[in-house]
């Protein structure tokens, strides 16, 4: 099994092998070291032009891959949608194209259509990040919460890890389920009926009947918002009735084993899947995750930087 990660592009992480994954986690831990140290800078992007392309909005995201380029000493663009020739109808092929025409040696896209990401790969010279695509697939994310978990458990294999909430719409939940699977993670999935995939036995998890049975006896909680800005439909009652059957308060929380971990993308939505009473308690770990990101994005970009570059 290799333990190297040799391609291009960074699409999801369905197909990645564990040794691949932990290329990516021990990359990272290098680079937190760097970034608690008091010149947060290396030169391994030096000259490198590194562009956000978000066609969706974002915080965390976009400015944990901007703080990354620029650690890295590359150039660090970001491209907004809003105001650019995409509302004049250029394709999303064109668009990137025209950018890597000025040189451009790195994307992380972000795209509300599933599959945009791995579309231009297939017809761009420069390295792609897959930084969000549709409902399908965001690999940093899950990178970072493994990177999170291992920095907390010491370990991933054997772990029980519970994902509650908008599994339908989430590609977070995507990328840690193949991610876990491939790590020999045991995985339960909890969340309103209608936000659960028709077909969930493909991800070879657990399916739980009620929160309680999914955070009882587990190391991690992993809590997802409802994903509103996906949905054609209202798929709950009210956020009160939600809250009620589906969130996250302490005293559920005390089911899970002990020095148990929540996590959650960001961002939340207090009072409705997160109280904050776990939200702002020591099991939560939040505020490491988006530590982390930037670590892990430097990982990613470092990588497929050296790949490109044949170093």
């Amino acid at each position: 099994m290799s333990s190297e990660y040799n391609h291009k592009d960074l699409l999801g992480m369905r197909d990645l092998s564990k040794g691949e994954i932990f290329c990516f986690l021990n990359k990272a831990k290098e680079f937190k070291e760097l970034n608690n140290s008091d010149i947060k800078k290396c030169k391994d992007l030096h000259g490198q032009t590194v562009i956000n392309a978000f066609f969706e909005n974002s915080t965390r995201t976009r400015v944990s891959f901007e703080t990354a380029a620029k650690r890295l000493s590359a150039d660090a663009i970001n491209f907004s949608s809003s105001s650019s020739s995409t509302k004049k109808g250029e394709t999303l092929i064109d668009t990137i194209q025209n950018m890597e025409a000025m040189k451009a040696d790195i994307f992380a896209i972000r795209h509300p259509n599933a599959g945009a990401p791995h579309m231009v790969a297939k017809n761009t010279e420069s390295a792609i990040v897959n930084a969000g695509d549709g409902a399908n697939e965001h690999p940093t994310q899950a990178l970072l919460d493994l990177f999170t978990i291992l920095e907390h458990k010491k370990t991933l294999e054997g772990l029980t890890v519970s994902i509650i909430g908008d599994i339908l719409h989430s590609r977070v939940a995507r990328s840690n389920i193949w991610a876990m699977n491939t790590l020999g993670m045991n995985v339960k999935l909890y969340g309103p009926n209608t936000m659960m995939p028709i077909y969930s036995d493909i991800f070879n998890c657990t399916i739980c009947n009620s929160i309680e049975e999914a955070i009882e006896g587990s190391d991690v909680v992993i809590m997802m918002r409802i994903q509103l800005e996906r949905q054609s439909q209202t798929l709950v009652p009210s956020m009160r009735e939600y809250s009620k059957f589906f969130g996250l308060n302490k005293q559920r929380i005390s089911l899970a084993n002990k020095n148990a971990l929540v996590l959650h993308p960001g961002p939340i939505n207090r009072g409705v899947e997160l109280n904050s009473d776990v939200a702002d308690s020591d099991c939560s770990v939040i505020l490491n995750q988006v530590e982390n990101g930037v670590a892990i994005r430097m990982a990613v970009l470092s990588i497929l930087s050296k790949n490109k570059r044949g170093l």
